[in-house]
């Protein structure tokens, strides 16, 4: 498992875990200005905890972060 996500919030069936899919369908139902409010919450977290969290916490910590950038870019094409 890698740094980088290949999760698309935008196509979740290829790409992102289960827990990912979850998160997703949980959020994206949600305003922008709670994303916003996470996507602080977890930059501050990472910027002051990464030392101390488990590896796989830091890396749900990264991907939730990406699912937000994601989410607050909006889909790349309009369909």
């Amino acid at each position: 498992a890698g740094g980088t996500s290949l999760c698309n919030v935008f196509k979740p069936e290829s790409g992102c875990s289960d827990k990912a899919k979850g998160f997703i369908e949980k959020w994206s139902a949600k305003t922008e200005k709670d994303w916003t409010a996470q996507t602080e919450r977890l930059k501050g977290m990472l910027e002051k905890d990464s030392g101390s969290l488990k590896p796989e916490v830091l890396g749900w910590a990264k991907q939730r972060l990406s699912i937000f950038k994601q989410l607050a870019k909006g889909p790349k094409e309009e369909l």
